[in-house]
């Protein structure tokens, strides 16, 4: 059993009935209880959470949290203990009644004036894992502030009260609350459906087994959308696959889009913080190729103006499309919670990450799958166009990038001997060109004088080196990713 208990990028992640068992889960909660009631910025008397509530007009007399989960194995229980757990140090709970996506949760907690969420998952991880995030109170998942005060609030093992709960007990003081009919009436009314009724789409949903199913086939039946869909019933295993939402995981979506000639495929990771698209010729479109377009739509015709953000390996083709609107461009660290720390602000009209996160003003401020699935649909409809055909024409006015990207498995001895190396020695020409600046944000990035570029960083949360590439022909783009191995493989 773990003594400590450390958070990664998006919350606590770890092997179930190993580091996720009722007892790191029931600490962790008790961690949350002590930083709601002490923390003097996000905690229910802090200075941020007070001026939150009081700019919403609310009042509570003691903290409110919500509680939810997702559909992976012994999820709900955790989620019970989570409740015990909260409400024996006196705070209200509100638990979801279905299976919860993490961007429906973030956006309860902005409508009800929640001092935060409890979500039990382990988002896109294969079906061993399960975890928890902390969502504060600004809606979005908890930042490095948060997560240190939470770790450093965690009770030890020996600590802990003799009686504890039950293994999925439920404690009765937990109030039931709707939040999928609540979300998907805001997202009504966020999204053109008026234009979605009319454009009679048909659309293949693979929600990969995971919280998605309930909200896309709510929403798009009620909305006029004929859709197959597939993967949509209960098995924690995940049909054997990893549910990424990536080209692998939805090889299934693929043949289906194809067989049933649909206009698209749509798809979320378990959690929905993430999302896939299939288009109408099987291929997987990347959210590097889908984000510059969704961006265009936005500024076009849902006339958005504001600034835009995108973590440092996204596609610099959203800073085309940017500066073709005269709009300034934020490039921050990988991670969401960068992006959500700048949407927070209201400037930013769009944030994305090349991992499949968009966010967009007037909703929340943290990446969201579903709306992401939806926000093609819309664009579909008001467009009156093919997939196919919107981004010929979007190519007719800006250059084509291509992007690629590959991990390399190394010790973290070795990762960190490698970026040691390269911050005495960096290369100052790749593939024949020369190097015009050297990023350090998150890892390396080096930018060619050409416009192409090649980064180098740590995995955040596995042993891995990662390495991206984004060229304005698919070839350079390979070349660089090979060159950046041949580089690694020398400092190792």
């Amino acid at each position: 059993m773990a003594k400590e208990i450390k958070f990664a990028t998006a919350g606590f992640r770890g092997t179930i009935a190993e580091t996720v068992n009722a007892q790191n889960i029931y600490r962790i909660a008790l961690g949350i209880a002590e930083h709601i009631f002490t923390d003097e910025y996000y905690g229910f008397e802090g200075a941020g959470y007070q001026k939150h509530i009081k700019e919403l007009g609310l009042k509570f007399k003691k903290p409110l949290v919500l509680v939810g989960h997702d559909t992976r194995f012994l999820s709900d229980k955790f989620a019970d203990i989570v409740c015990d757990a909260l409400v024996s140090r006196g705070i209200s709970v509100k638990r979801a009644l279905y299976p919860l996506p993490t961007p429906a949760a973030e956006w309860a907690v902005l409508k009800d004036g929640a001092v935060g969420a409890v979500i039990i998952t382990a988002s896109e991880a294969d079906y061993t894992q399960n975890g928890l995030k902390w969502v504060s109170y600004y809606g979005g998942i908890a930042n490095n502030e948060v997560v240190k005060d939470i770790e450093d609030k965690i009770p030890s093992v020996s600590s802990l009260p003799k009686d504890l709960p039950e293994f999925g007990y439920q404690n009765s003081a937990v109030n039931g609350h709707n939040v999928r009919d609540e979300y998907l009436a805001h997202l009504a009314k966020l999204i053109n459906v008026k234009a979605i009724k009319k454009a009679k789409l048909k659309v293949g949903v693979d929600p990969l087994f995971g919280t998605a199913y309930a909200y896309f086939k709510k929403f798009l039946t009620s909305n006029g959308v004929e859709i197959e869909g597939i993967n949509g019933g209960e098995d924690v295993l995940f049909g054997g696959k990893v549910p990424n939402a990536g080209p692998e995981s939805l090889a299934d979506l693929s043949r289906l889009v194809v067989k049933k000639k649909l206009h698209v495929g749509i798809a979320c990771n378990s959690d929905c913080d993430k999302f896939g698209l299939i288009g109408p010729d099987g291929q997987w479109i990347s959210p590097n190729q889908i984000a510059p377009v969704l961006l265009e739509h936005i500024i076009k015709n849902r006339k958005a103006k504001g600034r835009i953000c995108r973590s440092l390996i996204t596609t610099h083709l959203i800073d085309e499309v940017a500066k073709a609107h005269n709009m300034p461009v934020r490039e921050t660290p990988v991670g969401f919670k960068y992006i959500n720390e700048l949407m927070i602000t209201g400037q930013y009209i769009f944030g994305a990450e090349e991992s499949g996160g968009i966010a967009i003003s007037n909703h929340m401020p943290d990446k969201d799958g579903i709306l992401a699935c939806l926000l093609v649909l819309e664009m579909m409809a008001v467009e009156g166009k093919s997939l196919k055909q919107i981004f010929k024409d979007f190519y007719k006015k800006y250059n084509a990038y291509y992007d690629k990207k590959v991990s390399i498995p190394k010790r973290e001895l070795e990762i960190n001997q490698i970026l040691e190396k390269l911050n005495l020695n960096p290369p100052l020409s790749l593939n024949k060109t020369s190097v015009w600046r050297i990023d350090q944000t998150d890892g390396f990035k080096f930018i060619l004088r050409n416009g192409n570029w090649l980064a180098l960083r740590p995995s955040g949360t596995e042993h891995l080196i990662r390495i991206y590439a984004e060229a304005k022909d698919p070839a350079t783009a390979s070349k660089l990713i090979v060159e950046a191995q041949k580089i690694i493989e020398s400092l190792s």
